[in-house]
């Protein structure tokens, strides 16, 4: 390795140490290895951290399940997609047909050929687990129940849930109805980050409509204040399902419990999930999206430097107390030659955690650097072959 390029990577290492300032403080020990997961007596559990995808405790998390009304969870994001599109409003009135009047199990009570905004029935499926409000809805933005679902599987596989199919809107038992408990994570990850404006219902304890109070499902949401989201599920098949999301100082767990026995039980087996996730894990931020981390060499442009950094916030899910064993760097691209547009990958910032790779994301061009004129393309010719 030249000198020149020798020195480069020296300084890389050295500049790419995690930006944020931390509570090294840490309610485990670091010498004390992390206990297992709790005991959840369940057909499928998962926890995730939101910020990295990485899996704290899981069970059967593959395993294709009956999803019961957690399908809803994938209703509401293709209609929070069509509403982003611009495709339908919060203010449209939507017809309430026969289908979705006689339709059985929870509902949002809403009446026969009456118009009720879209936002309204929103509501009545987020809080009220409303089945009626779902078929209203995707009536209204596919035109039928049928053509909604497909849809619904487009995104599911946009997602990547892979394992999952879906035959209606509502999650009413039917032999081709399937999820795991990994694709309802992967969808619910969806909600919260490209909707957090419309994730927010999730957390609303009860809704009234047309006179009638209903209770969100939800236990937790009373239980601790840390959560705020997301669905229950039930039918004699499933059991009972939950999917429950919570944020304790800037780190964000989800966890995933489908076929508990009791509601009780499914609510006491995501809370011992949820604490043991805060309890021993922490996901720092290290470096914030689209700001820049270092400045790479450009050869052949109209200038000869390029701001790079992360697309996204990286985060780091490690064991509590460990974050001042956490190092950083940089592999860039072999040459980096103009034209460079914005959002190019330059190479991959590498996290380590004592010595072991931990995460790996991609580096990408913060800014557009034109292609020079004949003399940098001359001197840089010159320039890189002496190199």
């Amino acid at each position: 390795m030249k000198p020149l390029a020798h020195l480069f990577c020296i300084l890389s290492l050295f500049l790419l140490t995690p930006v944020l300032a931390q509570d090294k403080t840490s309610a485990a020990n670091p010498q004390t290895p992390i206990p297992e997961p709790p005991t959840v007596v369940s057909l499928a559990h998962l926890l995730v951290d939101h910020n990295t995808g990485k899996v704290l405790a899981e069970h059967q998390a593959d395993e294709r399940l009956d999803p019961a009304s957690l399908t809803k969870i994938m209703t509401a994001y293709v209609v929070f997609r069509e509403l982003a599109a611009g495709k339908v409003a919060l203010t449209d009135e939507v017809t309430i047909s026969e289908k979705a009047w006689r339709t059985g199990g929870s509902k949002t009570f809403v009446e026969l050929g009456k118009q009720i905004p879209l936002e309204v029935l929103l509501h009545g499926m987020i809080i009220q687990s409303g089945n009626d409000a779902s078929v209203a809805l995707a009536e209204h933005v596919a035109g039928s129940e049928e053509t909604f679902v497909s849809l619904m599987n487009t995104h599911a596989q946009r997602l990547g849930m892979t394992h999952s199919h879906f035959t209606n809107a509502t999650g009413l038992p039917d032999p081709e109805l399937y999820t795991t408990a990994r694709d309802m994570t992967l969808v619910t990850a969806a909600t919260i980050r490209e909707f957090p404006e419309f994730y927010a219902w999730y957390s609303e304890k009860e809704y009234v409509y047309h006179g009638i109070k209903q209770n969100n499902r939800n236990r937790l949401l009373w239980q601790d204040a840390a959560v705020d989201g997301v669905k229950t599920g039930h039918t004699e098949a499933a059991g009972y399902c939950l999917v429950a999301s919570a944020k304790r100082d800037g780190m964000r767990l989800t966890s995933v419990v489908m076929g508990a026995k009791s509601e009780k039980a499914r609510a006491q087996a995501s809370l011992a999930l949820l604490n043991y996730g805060f309890r021993f894990y922490e996901s720092p931020k290290l470096y914030p999206g689209g700001q820049p981390i270092e400045k790479l060499r450009v050869w052949m442009g109209a200038s000869e430097e390029l701001p790079v950094g992360p697309a996204a916030d990286i985060h780091a899910t490690i064991p509590r107390g460990r974050y001042d064993k956490l190092a950083a760097r940089i592999e860039k691209n072999p040459d980096i030659i103009a034209p460079v547009a914005k959002g190019d990958k330059v190479g991959e910032i590498v996290v380590d955690l004592e010595g072991k790779e931990i995460s790996r994301e991609p580096l990408i061009a913060l800014e557009d650097v034109a292609a020079g004129g004949w003399w940098e393309w001359l001197r840089d010719t010159v320039l890189r072959w002496f190199q």
